[in-house]
């Protein structure tokens, strides 16, 4: 089969590959839309989780069931469905105990163009069938769908990291897709104030949609003493981090309020080690908690923001920033997303209608 593949570090092209087998708890899917994500730039040009030789990229998009094992109940050739990027193995003790997206290992439940090939090939294997697919809902378009794999949920899950509760003050550090997917998270969570960080117009113009009052720009001094300064020196109560570098920790600490908490679902894909200023840290004491969290997969989770979108609560449309249609379009799309031109938020490529 056909398959759009990282060959090595700093290297991605057409391959050709053996058509996934069917385990009996397992199916086979054929992708109808993919979209394309800065962690797939971080793997192919930061080389950030390691050496990875013909790898199928892709772990966002939606498909269609060809094949199903014979342990498969709810599942059959022909349905749509939602594919999640994190596709946990249901039955593993890291999974009974409230981390399933950890199962078999540190970050493990992430399994799509990282320890196994992605959904870009003609045909891709999804492990745990019944607990890792969704049916897709009829009101849901292909390009929503795609949302729903990765930025809907890792968006979200900062949100929950943070813990933001009703009438908390929240900064949201980066408004790429993730971002924006927080601002929302956090506007249906009940904040009262939602102040971003971010730069890009189409970007802000989309975030002021989904909820954020403020914004802030890197570029006018540093983070902290711009919200200090908005804050009344106070701070904030809640903090997602979905965009900087490893540095972005140390604003993040001197931005927050005592007993306030940080989530952060930003994909670190370089440096050695993270900088918090010990003194803006309580020396160690000012509960100022970090939460860093790979977001849940999985069926459930997929059902429940599939009937977000699907009952009209929440507008992921305003993501696709570039939509195209053929799988020859892959490349460019991938290059797109390792450029960000200031008018891009996610691409998404339409391999079938």
């Amino acid at each position: 089969m056909k398959a759009f593949a990282m060959i090595k570090i700093g290297e991605v092209g057409w391959i050709e590959k053996d058509r996934p087998a069917c385990g009996p708890n397992d199916a086979i899917c054929k992708p109808l839309a993919v979209a394309i994500c800065t962690s797939d730039v971080h793997t192919v040009w930061e080389g950030a989780v390691g050496p990875r030789e013909n790898l199928v990229l892709g772990h966002e998009g939606c498909a269609e069931v060809v094949e199903v094992g014979s342990e498969v109940r709810d599942f059959k050739p022909g349905d749509r469905v939602l594919v999640p990027a994190i596709t946990p193995d249901w039955n593993s003790l890291e999974a009974q105990a409230g981390f399933s997206m950890h199962s078999g290992g540190m970050l493990a439940g992430w399994k799509f163009s990282n320890i196994k090939d992605g959904l870009d090939s003609e045909y891709f294997h999804v492990n745990d069938a019944d607990g890792n697919l969704a049916h897709m809902p009829e009101e849901i378009s292909l390009i929503d769908a795609c949302m729903l794999s990765d930025m809907v949920p890792t968006g979200f899950h900062g949100v929950e990291l943070a813990d933001v509760q009703f009438g908390d003050t929240v900064l949201v550090i980066g408004i790429g897709p993730v971002g924006l997917m927080s601002v929302a998270g956090a506007a249906l969570r009940g904040a009262s104030r939602i102040i971003a960080v971010g730069t890009r117009p189409r970007c802000v113009e989309v975030a002021k949609q989904y909820g954020a009052d403020e914004f802030i720009s890197y570029k006018d001094g540093p983070i902290e003493d711009q919200v200090l300064a908005r804050t009344a020196g106070q701070g904030v109560d809640k903090i997602i981090i979905a965009g900087g570098t490893v540095d972005t920790f140390d604003s993040a600490i001197r931005s927050l309020k005592p007993g306030g908490t940080i989530g952060n679902v930003n994909y670190l894909g370089s440096g050695e080690y993270i900088r918090i200023p010990r003194a803006e840290w309580g020396v160690g004491m000012g509960h100022k908690k970090i939460n860093g969290g790979l977001m849940p997969g999985g069926r459930l989770r997929m059902e429940k923001l599939g009937a977000l979108v699907a009952n009209g609560k929440l507008d992921v449309s305003p993501l696709a920033s570039h939509v195209f249609e053929g799988w020859d379009h892959l490349p460019e799309a991938l290059e797109l997303m390792k450029d960000k031109p200031a008018d891009l938020i996610k691409p998404v490529v339409i391999l079938e209608q």
